[in-house]
C-alpha cells in the first residue's frame, strides 16, 4: 500500500482554532475535482448553487467543509465556496428547553434529544436556502459557548454555497422540503464502530469519565449515527471516511459526471 503524506492546517472553525489534518493525495483527488465540479456546475447553470455535505456525527464535516473553502480560495480555476452549517437552525434554547416530541411512540423532552433532526427549524432553514439562491444573506450560527443559536451572524454571498450537516438528505416528510433544493450533494459514509470510538473519545477529551461517555453514546449519539447512514436518500457522490481519517471516493453516480 502506498504511504500516505499527511499535512496540517492551521484552521478557524466555529470560532476556535484548529489543526486539521488530510492526505495530500486525497486533496489532489478527491478534493480538487470536487471543487472543480461545483464551478462547472454553477456556469452551467448560470446562478448561485447550493451543495449539500451531508454526514454522521464524528466525521467532521464542519472542518472538512471549511477546509474546503480555503482550498477553493487558492485555485485559479475554482470559483469561491462559502461553507455554512445547519447548525444555526436549532431551535433556540429556550424552546428546546421547554418543549416535547414524539419519539417511537414516546414523549421525550426536546433537550434530552438536542441535536436530533426533531430540534431543528427545517421551515427557516428551508427559506434560507431558496434566499441564498438568489441574493446575498445573512446566515445564523450555533455559538458552541452559550450553546444557543446566533441569528444572522454571517454574510453568505459566494457563488457557491457548500452546506454541511447531519439531516440535509434525511428521508423524512420534513426534510424532503430542504433536500430538492440541492443542486449537488456529497454522503459521507463511515463503520459505526470507527464513529463510536472517535464520539467516546470526543466526550472523554472534553472531559468525561469513559463509562459517562460510553452511557451517552448508547443513549443519544448511537441513534444520531444510525440514523444518518440507515435513512439518508441518495446523493451525487458518496465518500468514505477511513479508519486514519482519510477519505475516499466510492461512488459517484453517471448524472453527477461532469
Amino acid at each position: 500500500m502506498e504511504e500516505k503524506h499527511w499535512k496540517d492546517y492551521d484552521m478557524v472553525v466555529n470560532g476556535l482554532p484548529q489543526q486539521a489534518r488530510y492526505n495530500e493525495q486525497t486533496v489532489k483527488d478527491v478534493f480538487l475535482p470536487f471543487l472543480r465540479r461545483l464551478t462547472d456546475l454553477r456556469g452551467r447553470m448560470g446562478r448561485r448553487i447550493i451543495a449539500f455535505l451531508a454526514a454522521p456525527p464524528a466525521v467532521g464535516e464542519t472542518t472538512l467543509a471549511q477546509f474546503l473553502e480555503k482550498l477553493s480560495k487558492e485555485q485559479q480555476d475554482i470559483l469561491e465556496v462559502k461553507a455554512v452549517g445547519m447548525d444555526g437552525f436549532h431551535y433556540p434554547a429556550d424552546y428546546i428547553a421547554s418543549h416535547s416530541v414524539l419519539r417511537d411512540g414516546e414523549v421525550v423532552a426536546m433537550r434530552s434529544i438536542k441535536g436530533a433532526p426533531e430540534t431543528f427549524d427545517v421551515g427557516q432553514l428551508q427559506l434560507k436556502i431558496q434566499a441564498a439562491r438568489r441574493k446575498e444573506t445573512m446566515w445564523p450560527a450555533y455559538d458552541r459557548q452559550i450553546h444557543d443559536v446566533v441569528p444572522e451572524a454571517e454574510p453568505v454571498d459566494a457563488e457557491i454555497i457548500l452546506l454541511e450537516g447531519n439531516w440535509l438528505l434525511l428521508k423524512d416528510a420534513r426534510w424532503t422540503n430542504v433536500r430538492v433544493f440541492a443542486d449537488y450533494s456529497v454522503l459521507i459514509r463511515s463503520e459505526p464502530e470507527l464513529l463510536r470510538d472517535r464520539l467516546i473519545q470526543r466526550k472523554v477529551q472534553g472531559g468525561q469519565s469513559q463509562q459517562d461517555a460510553e452511557a451517552f453514546y448508547e443513549n443519544s449519539d448511537k441513534y444520531n449515527v444510525e440514523r444518518v447512514l440507515q435513512d439518508s436518500g441518495a446523493s451525487d457522490e458518496v465518500w468514505m471516511m477511513l479508519e486514519d481519517g482519510d477519505f475516499e471516493l466510492v461512488e459517484q453516480f453517471e448524472t453527477a459526471q461532469v
